[in-house]
This record gives structure tokens, sequence and C-alpha cells, in this order.
């Protein structure tokens, strides 16, 4: 914890819980900061989870006691900045050690103009969200009647279309591999470019731009993102995914997957407190073999409604799709974080399973003669 005098302060949830603790981080100046109030089972990864995209709109609880022991470096943001409305922890260490870390989580925090609050039961915090699902909330040094009006006032994701917050503004380049694909940022994490990076130049492109301009580029392959909100709202997404779905070889993560089920006919749903950890086992359903994999997504793809895909994942934590390859077209996509950034790396072979689609696509049409 910082060394400075504490800061009293409070976390109040819409169904009028309250939790005392103490203020870390950036300090909004009316003492109020607020989101959709979820929780994070992951024991490590504390910046990667803070500056995943697909944390926008939402206020993170991590349910390990003890955060920022080992500060934060560069390298490993996912993003330019973290897009979450705020943290909650047991704990903020008082110091840091890591021969990699140049700076303290809280100083991170205040740079970034995060709001935190420390000192709280995250345990009973967390039954609260499993029993209830995510609930909107708000915390700071504001009184508890104000925070809770303020909780009250809070939208959640719902009906949120936060791709535009947290998307690119210009396309731009990454990597010098030999394929070339096209990866819509819907949200997307750094350690999902270094994957892609391996096999191909990726040229990122804003979650807006339309099935023309993709192709323009004359991609090997599509890449859809993880990114934030409810899938429901980004008919502009779907509507070009429809548009380059068989045209050329598709691959979906997270928020990628939910909206390409979508423009395949599928139909998606809010999970009551989501998917938010390291520690998901998710069974291939080909193989029977199980990988522990890292989750981050508040919405699923409801079984069922995908006519013309195989299942290839299941959550077995609550049976949730977590995979799904098309029948009639060369595209197929994971809900769960291959990629980690924190995480196992169990899940990577996916990008490995990407790389052989194009060859098995590309390969074919050579051989056909066709240009």
């Amino acid at each position: 914890m910082s060394t400075a005098a504490a800061r009293e302060a409070c976390l109040v949830l819409a169904d009028g819980s309250v939790f005392e603790g103490e203020a870390v981080g950036y300090l909004p100046p009316d003492g109020v900061a607020g989101g959709e109030v979820v929780f994070n089972t992951a024991m490590s990864g504390y910046q990667e989870i803070i500056t995943d995209p697909s944390y926008a709109g939402q206020v993170i609880t991590f349910t390990y006691p003890h955060i920022g022991n080992y500060g934060v470096n560069p390298e490993d943001d996912e993003s330019v900045r973290p897009f979450c409305r705020g943290i909650v922890v047991r704990e903020l260490a008082r110091r840091r050690s890591n021969w990699r870390s140049n700076e303290d989580l809280e100083a991170f925090l205040v740079r970034h103009r995060v709001a935190g609050i420390a000192g709280i039961d995250t345990r009973r915090l967390t039954r609260i969200l499993r029993d209830t699902g995510a609930m909107n909330g708000a915390f700071g040094t504001a009184d508890e009647s104000t925070l809770k009006a303020a909780a009250l006032h809070e939208r959640g994701t719902d009906g949120l279309d936060l791709v535009g917050e947290v998307t690119t503004a210009q396309p731009y380049t990454y990597g010098d591999g030999p394929w070339r694909i096209v990866a819509y940022d819907y949200g997307i994490k750094r350690t999902i470019l270094r994957h892609l990076a391996k096999m191909a130049t990726v040229t990122i492109v804003p979650g807006h731009t339309t099935a023309e301009e993709v192709m323009g580029y004359e991609p090997h392959g599509v890449f859809l993102s993880n990114g934030p909100g409810d899938p429901r709202v980004c008919a502009y997404a779907v509507r070009e995914i429809e548009h380059l779905v068989g045209q050329v070889p598709i691959f979906g993560i997270c928020l990628g997957h939910q909206l390409l089920a979508t423009a395949m006919g599928g139909q998606t749903m809010k999970l009551p407190f989501g998917h938010h950890g390291g520690n998901h086992p998710v069974r291939h359903e080909a193989t029977g073999r199980v990988f522990i994999t890292s989750q981050n997504h508040n919405f699923a793809v409801v079984p069922g409604s995908v006519a013309n895909a195989d299942v290839t994942h299941i959550n077995l934590n609550d049976g949730v799709i977590e995979g799904l390859a098309f029948r009639d077209v060369p595209a197929f996509s994971v809900q769960h974080h291959p990629e980690a950034g924190p995480g196992p790396h169990e899940s990577a072979e996916l990008f490995a399973d990407f790389d052989a689609l194009l060859r098995k696509v590309h390969v074919t049409v050579a051989a056909a003669g066709v240009h």
C-alpha cells in the first residue's frame, strides 16, 4: 500500500451491498468511479488483465488476495492503456520485487487515471457476484449515498458497443511473416499479435473497416480479435464478416468468435457472471483432451443456434461453447484465449491450426491453377 495517509473509501453495489476500504491509484475529482463489477480468478498477470481492452466498462475484482508484488513494466502491457473502469483488491503490495519491473502498480494506476480500492473482503464480494451475477457498482471517497446513486445509474455492458472505445484509429502493420493477415481490432491484445507475427505480416484495421477494404489488402487470411461489450449491437462488424466468409480463411477469438457465429446465423447470450481467469477447463471434443485456458468474456454463443458448424470445444465448468468449426467454409473460432497473456499456454497450438488452414486453402487453390 502507499505510504501516504490512508484515504477511506467504500464500494457500493447496485443491490445496496457496502464494502469499506481504502482508495488507491487515481483519485477521481468527484470521488466516484464505477462500472460493471466482475471478478478474475488469475493468480498472476494483473498488469496484462488491467490492460486487456476487453475489460472496457468494467471494474475488475481480483480474487487473489495479494496484488502488485512484482510491479509493472512496458513489455507486459496488452494495449496502449487500460480501458477498465477500476480495480478492487484485498491487499495492494507495499513494495515491488522483480528485476523486470520499473514502476509500482499504484504509480501505474495513477499515471493511467485508473481508480482502485483496497482492503476489500474480495471473498464476500465474489460470492455475491457468483450468486447474483455481474452487478453495477461504484466506489471511491464520496459518501455512501452518492456512491449508491452512482451504482444505480451505471449502464453496465448490456446493449453497449464498446468496440469504438478501444479499436485503433488507423491501420498499422505488425510482424514480417510470410502470410498476409488482416486482423480486425475489436480490442486486440498485443500477445495475440506476437503469435500471429510468427507466421504472417499482420495488418491491423479498425473494427468498422469494410470487407471491400480488407480484401484490398489481398490477405491470405482474416483474424477477428477479442474485444469488450455486447456482440448483439455490433451489427456493422457482423455485416462485414458475412461478406468475408467464404472469400478467405477466418480465425476468431472471444468477441471475434461470437461475431463470426452471429454472421453464420447464430445467437449470443449474456452469462451470469462471465468467465474471467486463467484456470478454466476446456475439452477438445475430437480428442477428449482437456486444456486449462485463459478466459475473459461476459457473452457466449447460444448452444444449437449455429446450424452449419461443429462444436469443437466445451467449457467443463458450465457447458458453454468454447469453439466452432464451420463445415462449408474455411473458418473456425474459439471463445477462450489461446494466446494467454496471462494464463496457461496449452491452447497456443490453435495459431498453428490457423497456419495449417491457410496452407490447406492456398495450396489447394494454387494446385487448381486458380489465381
